[in-house]
């Protein structure tokens, strides 16, 4: 197909967040969209293998083209402490920014051109009628990196406010402060998944990403917007369970966001190109959480470790326990309507309400 065609494909949209270059490179253009700030060639791609260079200007190929379209639960994301109970339509597209050689949904974020583009097409009022329909309280853009699908997430979220409908992003980190600034209030929370600790080495030779200390950038860009944010960190066996990188994170996050942020240290599982390396030790996870309690985070979580009591939330003050979830379910809910512990008062850190939920695990829609 030539590229004149192409562009009248409704996936096809010019992109947000480019320049033309001026230094000699007739038709080139930077991408300034995620830290990688690629330069493009004409009719070349970005890394994230959906964003190409036709004609001198930048297009998106994944507006609106859905590779998947749930409706999950929000602690699967997982935001424990934002409107706890509430259900989200959860979308995505194909490509991402990142090559995480242990990716989970490597399907569709490692989806490039070559292999071919694919989803099902929604306009934003398609995808919010959508959320409406299934009674979802927000909208959730994941799966893949949203950080890819930026025009998409841009247009859905101005849609989405219009019908009282919240926004959340479970994102790498990787976008620049131009792109936090641009959605703006549009966005209301954002799942930051940190992999082995943020070791830089293991950025480099795992995920192929040249530096994670961008991530913490746009992270302090989050916050002077007023997102609400939730850390999680993939512990990885062998390659990334570095104790002394889970500190320095702790640490970072008490410094820069507060005691009270949710961390979540993620269990690996092996999958994609790392299908040999075991599942995370359980006492690896709880060394871990120990680690970042000690540097005073007072919400440190395990995840994907059913049944551990690190899945429930307890007050800081007096150690009862508020929240007694399981899995993705709260099974008893003993805060009082303003997050307050009902034995000693204590007014805990959650945003929203708790709307208590039938619904518990993913369902699909598409």
């Amino acid at each position: 197909m030539g590229s004149l065609r192409l562009t009248e494909r409704p996936h096809v949209r010019k992109a947000r967040l480019w320049v033309k270059l001026s230094d000699g490179k007739e038709g080139w253009v930077r991408c300034d969209l995620c830290q990688r700030r690629c330069v493009i060639a004409p009719g070349k791609y970005g890394a994230c293998g959906v964003r190409k260079n036709i004609g001198g200007e930048l297009y998106t190929l994944v507006y609106g083209l859905l590779s998947a379209s749930n409706i999950d639960p929000i602690e699967k994301k997982p935001l424990l402490h934002f409107y706890p109970g509430s259900t989200v339509l959860s979308i995505s597209t194909v490509g991402c920014n990142f090559f995480c050689q242990f990716c989970q949904n490597f399907e569709i974020s490692q989806s490039r051109l070559e292999k071919g583009l694919y989803g099902v097409y929604r306009t934003p009022e398609e995808v919010v009628r959508l959320a409406l329909v299934y009674g979802a309280d927000g909208i959730t853009y994941t799966y893949n990196e949203p950080t890819i699908f930026f025009e998409t997430v841009y247009d859905v979220a101005k849609e989405a406010k219009k019908h009282g409908l919240f926004n959340t992003m479970v994102t790498n980190g990787y976008m620049t402060p131009e792109a936090v600034d641009e959605l703006g209030s549009l966005i209301d929370a954002a799942t930051v998944d940190f992999k082995g600790g943020g070791d830089p080495e293991f950025y480099r030779k795992i995920m192929f990403v040249p530096d994670p200390e961008p991530i913490y950038e746009a992270i302090l860009a989050m916050k002077d917007k007023g997102w609400w944010i939730e850390i999680t960190n993939l512990v990885v066996p062998i390659l990334g369970d570095k104790p002394e990188y889970v500190r320095r994170m702790a640490r970072w996050i008490v410094e820069n966001l507060g005691p009270e942020v949710p961390f979540h240290l993620l269990r690996f599982h092996p999958d994609y190109k790392l299908r040999h390396i075991p599942h995370t030790p359980v006492k690896t996870l709880e060394k871990l959480a120990r680690i970042a309690m000690e540097e005073g985070l007072k919400h440190v979580y395990i995840g994907n470790v059913w049944g551990h009591p690190l899945e429930d939330t307890y007050c800081p003050k007096c150690g009862y326990k508020v929240v007694d979830r399981e899995g993705f379910a709260i099974v008893e809910w003993r805060l009082t309507s303003d997050f307050r512990c009902p034995r000693c008062g204590y007014k805990l850190n959650f945003r929203g309400e708790y709307t208590p939920r039938n619904i518990n695990y993913p369902m699909p829609v598409m």
